[in-house]
């Protein structure tokens, strides 16, 4: 896999993750979305698609199809595989362990918000988040020519081994130093710290504080930093930090390429930073996304604590599958970090990569 010298001369961001990977630039962006995916790729930078909402059938497919989009140049694909989770994709075996005042919340939010039944089935309201599900996922990413395994919340060993096999590098997402021991012993090539800061799932540190620690912790094993970062200034103090480049999420959300329902969009271009909020509404874990409707009647007085994942998502799929179909914009949000202060305006990918390398080489040179 050769650098593509197509983006001009060697930049200041060069770092060895770069020559490692033969991108560019170290700039990583993990998106639900294809045409993003391909995008951050042929920019120069590395995109990596995140398929845990992907049937198992499903997956090979779009892979492919990021595949044609960006030739031999390298991409990724992100799991999330939770530990603690049932070993069986039974609907039915969930919902019966849902406390009936958790379901009498979720009648009142759609009689509230007026949400009609959706029309059809979504992931959300379909499938459970369990080890047979991970599995099936897990098998048709290793069986893709993806170049990169990334396993988010969770790293279990006999995947990363498979993943190995297969040639692909391996990445884990850890938010605490605690979580580098497993893993290292797992094997993974590469580590991103992803701090407080982020979008989706996080953690309670923040990600100044997280990254040298986590670069301390890992040794040998390259750090990419993540959560909060949208701006060059922010790539250059994480390469100060010790990471070999950066992760990002947020930004991608607001580019041409994503296609974002024009709700959403409106809420997450208006957002500053303080109209993120971490809440557990969305999966049963911390989970940071736009404060809406739908996250302040969970933290309502009175609203049941959200359930221990995988039982929120059956407990809420059903209600926001018909949220997201008929476009019920109050209860409508994104998972966002609060990088997303930076989302200001629809622009593409490749001008977001331009910025950011633009705005971080004139960082680094002010510090010179």
């Amino acid at each position: 896999m050769g650098a593509h010298q197509t983006h001009g001369t060697r930049s200041a961001l060069h770092t060895a993750i770069c020559d490692r990977l033969g991108i560019p630039y170290p700039i990583f962006g993990f998106s639900h979305s294809m045409e993003v995916t391909a995008a951050i790729t042929n920019a120069g930078g590395f995109g990596v698609y995140g398929v845990t909402r992907d049937m198992p059938d499903a997956i090979s497919a779009r892979l492919a199809k990021i595949r044609s989009m960006v030739g031999d140049r390298p991409f990724g694909a992100d799991l999330l595989l939770p530990l603690g989770m049932a070993d069986k994709n039974d609907w039915a075996a969930a919902e019966a362990k849902i406390p009936e005042g958790h379901k009498a919340f979720v009648r009142h939010l759609k009689q509230k918000y007026k949400v009609p039944d959706p029309t059809g089935k979504s992931f959300f309201s379909s499938v459970v988040r369990s080890n047979e599900l991970f599995e099936a996922q897990a098998d048709a990413l290793l069986k893709s020519d993806v170049n990169l395994f990334a396993s988010a919340i969770g790293t279990p060993p006999h995947i990363i081994k498979r993943a190995k096999e297969t040639g692909k590098i391996t990445l884990s997402l850890v938010g605490a130093p605690k979580h580098v021991k497993y893993a290292k012993a797992a094997g993974v090539d590469l580590l991103v710290a992803q701090g407080y800061d982020a979008g989706g799932h996080t953690g309670p540190i923040g990600t100044m504080s997280l990254v040298p620690q986590i670069v301390d912790v890992a040794e040998e094993v390259p750090v990419l930093a993540a959560g909060g970062i949208a701006d060059g200034r922010q790539v250059a103090a994480s390469l100060a930090l010790g990471a070999q480049g950066v992760w990002l999420g947020t930004v991608w959300l607001t580019t041409e390429e994503h296609r974002l329902n024009r709700h959403i969009l409106e809420k997450l271009l208006r957002a500053g930073s303080a109209d993120t909020v971490l809440t557990r509404s969305h999966s049963g874990k911390t989970c940071r996304v736009v404060r809406t409707a739908w996250s302040e009647e969970w933290d309502a007085e009175g609203a049941p604590k959200p359930l221990e994942m995988p039982y929120q998502h059956v407990l809420v799929g059903e209600l926001l599958t018909g949220v997201m179909e008929h476009e019920i914009e109050p209860l409508m949000y994104e998972g966002a970090g609060q990088s997303v202060a930076w989302c200001k305006e629809v622009s593409t990918v490749g001008q977001v990569i331009e910025r950011l390398v633009a705005e971080a080489q004139e960082a680094l040179a002010a510090l010179r």
